[in-house]
């Protein structure tokens, strides 16, 4: 089985700049931040400003956080741009944004973009996230605007071409979600909502998938229906995955040895206006043999397994090069 392309790093001007930011703290202090914020998460503890409470914390978080959700938002917001090629979005906001990766994903994958603005809680990660944009050399990023604020459903919806929310609705209380989404959509083009890729997260992302078919929004990715997700609840769960580099720092912040990770999610990506949907989705990590490739679909009849062989043609080459999250064309003369 090949392994996953790995996806477009951290942007030079962004990675140098967050090197210079960790550059400034010990290398011992910034490890055991990352120690104490790995442990608060992997109990399920929501991040907030408390955990964050000093500037290196929040420095140590976006060396070990920024290129994961870099590489996941990077690769959901390509994905929506071929999928809605006519949308070329001006304005962006970007909400419990951190230290802003999403606004440099967007930027690259949507040169279109004029205004960026990120709305975050904790004073310290708006500080770094306005430092680190400052080197950026997309004028949206660099102009970008940072404000403090909270999730609230109550206050005049966030207004723009696009609007973000990444790993954001598992730290809300449960009877709050349904209001946020809601609030999110409501005066928005396009919605990308990304939670982590574990069974819980993609509760959170398929509730907010089907709303956002209630509140009549299409889906743009990455299902390639708006039918009710055939994916067996609680037995198993939607999730993708994005390979990205590792820098020696960044190896050093998580203790690791390999030269890469792999960054687990889920998401939904909604729009106003009818997108160019895939035929199909696949599922897993295709199971590539000599003459065969077998491929675990999410299709508009439901899941499917295909199996590909060279009598195939055309069919068997695409099935080759297919990878776990890929699109998946109606090649008609497969069975």
């Amino acid at each position: 089985m090949r392994e996953s392309p790995i996806v477009p790093g951290l942007p030079d001007a962004l990675r140098s700049a967050l090197d210079e930011e960790l550059g400034k703290y010990p290398q011992n202090r910034l490890t055991q931040s990352v120690e104490r914020l790995s442990t608060r998460y992997r109990e399920n503890a929501p991040a907030s400003a408390p955990i964050l409470s000093s500037e290196a914390d929040v420095a140590a978080y976006a060396g070990y956080r920024m290129p994961a959700t870099y590489a996941a938002v990077h690769a959901v917001l390509a994905e929506a741009a071929l999928r809605a090629p006519g949308f070329a979005p001006r304005t962006q906001i970007d909400i419990g944004g951190g230290t802003g990766a999403a606004i440099w994903a967007a930027a690259d994958v949507w040169p279109s973009l004029e205004e960026s603005t990120v709305v975050e809680q904790v004073p310290g990660a708006i500080a770094l996230g306005r430092r680190l944009a400052e080197n950026a050399g997309d004028k949206a990023v660099r102009g970008s605007t940072w404000r403090r604020g909270l999730i609230d459903p109550a206050a005049p919806a966030p207004e723009a071409d696009l609007v973000t929310l990444s790993y954001v609705l598992g730290e809300l209380p449960d009877a709050r979600r349904a209001d946020t989404v809601r609030w999110l959509s409501a005066k928005t083009s396009m919605l990308v909502l990304i939670e982590p890729g574990t069974p819980a997260g993609y509760e959170r992302i398929v509730a907010a998938r089907d709303q956002l078919v209630e509140l009549g929004l299409s889906l743009v990715a990455p299902c390639p229906h708006e039918d009710a997700c055939p994916i067996p609840r609680g037995k198993d769960w939607c999730h993708f995955s994005a390979r990205l580099p590792r820098t020696g720092l960044h190896r050093q912040l998580k203790s690791g040895t390999l030269g890469f990770e792999d960054e687990k999610f889920s998401y939904v990506v909604a729009s106003r206006t009818a997108p160019d949907r895939a035929d199909a989705r696949v599922l897993r990590h295709p199971a590539k043999r000599k003459g065969m490739v077998s491929l675990s679909l999410c299709a508009e009849s439901g899941l499917t397994e295909k199996i590909v062989t060279k009598r195939h043609g055309p069919a068997y080459r695409a099935a080759r090069d297919a990878e776990w999250g890929d699109a998946w064309p109606d090649h008609s003369t497969v069975d």
